[in-house]
């Protein structure tokens, strides 16, 4: 009986050591499996996945928001790289190369609508942007200059510096540096920045606000672009019986498919296509410019400053260089989120110099006769030309601002989980479903009945950009890096976004004030541009 008891014993003990050895190998391989130096094999992970109760304790006492890829030692990117939550400690961007990382939180599950959606290459950020801040709008740079001399020139040089700086510091405004020093991208877009600022009293106040501006300042453009392509066509064509407002109903027929669109990629083609117009038309205005050199007017570049109508024109400006607003969706969806620095010095560059070019060569070349849209000097045969250009430049553009005002939209009442209004917009798959199109289709039409309504090119634009354009690309961006990033803030980076903001806000209200003004006296004596 002895015997039979210790041997019944030895067994026992046997196979508890036996056991407690395959645990603790499972525990190790899972480790080093989860820090990425080797892979658990099956045996490994199962026996790592059947620790005993008090292991099961101690790991949900100890760990922080694992994600549940992390219960299986991380997961691989599509492209081959190391998730970044993966490993808890090690951040990657998606090019491979250090710096500055996605959240851990912000990835999404595997087959998500936000994970099949295509990443756009720096180059085509740069068209994006480049068609955003050489738009349309580069027409009344001239009248620009006609109220404000030698001050409106240098306030178009001083817009492109401000702006390509306010870019950068809001997209700093994405990133936080975690326990390691390393930059990580706790942020996903304005509303979110607007948020951590309000945070803790107001946590959706600041969402509240950029939500509203944003989504004004983009239909708002889009507006513009429907009634500058109506004014256009009725001067080209001025022979046909057709009005104005039944041209600007044929732009926006042809606008409609606008509201299929489902990514940046297929914005960024029309965005190429915009550029080229862009430039023929720029080289069609300037080459007839140039051809009257020897009887430009230089002496009617002063510093002088039209009181009551240089403000429209700071408007004018600044409306010109509004690109904030849809940045974190373009860093966010770049392959290479480390050139977004470069991409705004280049593309904030050569709008400048090319603005200010195109500005004092057209002013020099008709003086005190430059009217609100440059080409309306132009010869009558010369300008039926630029026109259409001008009128498939307006329809190339039209679909960033929408695809913008449309996906603020989608995330803020659509997308936002319990808190959203109403039901998602797509179906299994990402499929866009019915009434979501038709969503779409209504913001279409609705920015037809404004441009009908409200006909006045220049006075919208300028109250656009001083309420607005200044509020996202001036007042908005310097106002949140100094609460979110004060701590490691230099002097000077304080003084800049100060200065910014004081010199934002009163060409905000002065802007605003006398573009109210013009609106209303437009209206009270039937004006038109």
């Amino acid at each position: 009986m002895a015997h039979l008891i210790r041997h019944k014993l030895t067994n026992k003990l046997t196979n508890a050591s036996h056991t407690v050895s395959q645990k603790s190998k499972a525990k190790v391989s899972g480790v080093f499996a989860r820090l990425g130096f080797q892979a658990a094999t099956g045996e490994e992970g199962k026996g790592f996945a059947e620790c005993d109760d008090l292991d099961y304790d101690y790991r949900q006492g100890m760990q922080m928001d694992v994600l549940p890829g992390d219960e299986e030692g991380g997961e691989m990117e599509g492209n081959g790289e190391v998730d970044a939550g993966a490993g808890g400690d090690s951040h990657y961007q998606r090019d491979g190369t250090t710096g500055p990382a996605r959240r851990p939180s912000s990835l999404k599950p595997s087959g998500s609508l936000e994970e099949d959606k295509p990443k756009i290459t720096s180059w085509e950020a740069g068209w994006n942007v480049t068609n955003a801040i050489q738009g349309m709008f580069v027409l009344g740079l001239p009248y620009a200059i006609l109220h404000g001399g030698y001050l409106g020139l240098f306030l178009i040089i001083f817009a492109a510096v401000v702006c390509c700086y306010t870019g950068k510091i809001l997209i700093a405004c994405l990133y936080e540096e975690n326990e390691d020093g390393v930059l990580v991208r706790v942020r996903e877009s304005y509303v979110d920045i607007a948020n951590a600022c309000c945070a803790p009293r107001f946590p959706a106040l600041g969402g509240v606000v950029v939500n509203v501006a944003q989504i004004i300042e983009l239909v708002m453009t889009c507006i513009l672009y429907v009634v500058v392509s109506g004014n256009l066509m009725y001067n080209s064509f001025p022979s046909l019986p057709v009005s104005q407002k039944a041209w600007s109903v044929v732009a926006t027929i042809a606008l409609l498919p606008c509201a299929f669109l489902k990514n940046l990629k297929t914005v960024s083609k029309f965005s190429l296509l915009c550029t080229l117009a862009h430039f023929v038309i720029n080289v069609l205005v300037i080459a007839y410019c140039l051809s009257r050199a020897r009887d430009w007017a230089w002496e009617k570049v002063k510093f002088y400053i039209d009181v009551k109508k240089f403000p429209i024109s700071i408007g004018i400006i600044v409306f010109s260089y509004t690109s904030q607003i849809f940045l974190p969706s373009l860093e966010g969806n770049m392959q290479k989120p480390s050139e977004f620095h470069c991409m705004m010095d280049w593309t904030h560059i050569s709008a400048c110099v090319l603005k200010g070019l195109f500005a004092l060569v057209a002013y020099l070349t008709w003086a005190d006769a430059t009217k609100e849209v440059i080409t309306d000097n132009l010869p009558s045969t010369i300008r039926a030309v630029v026109n259409l250009f001008l009128v498939a430049k307006a329809l190339l553009s039209y679909p960033l601002p929408f695809f913008a005002a449309v996906e603020v939209m989608e995330k803020s009442m659509f997308h936002d989980g319990p808190r959203a209004f109403f039901p998602d917009c797509y179906g299994p798959g990402g499929r866009l479903k019915s009434w979501g199109l038709g969503l779409r289709v209504a913001l279409v039409v609705f920015t037809l009945l404004m441009a009908i309504f409200v006909p006045h090119f220049a006075l919208l634009m300028g109250l656009t950009g001083s309420l607005t354009g200044a509020g996202l690309c001036f007042l908005l961006p310097s106002l949140f890096h100094l609460k979110l990033q004060w701590r490691s803030l230099l002097w000077h980076h304080v003084f800049f976004d100060v200065a910014i903001f004081v010199i934002g806000g009163i060409c905000a209200i002065s802007g605003f004030i006398h573009s109210v003004e013009g609106l209303i006296e437009a209206y009270k004596y039937d004006l038109h541009d």
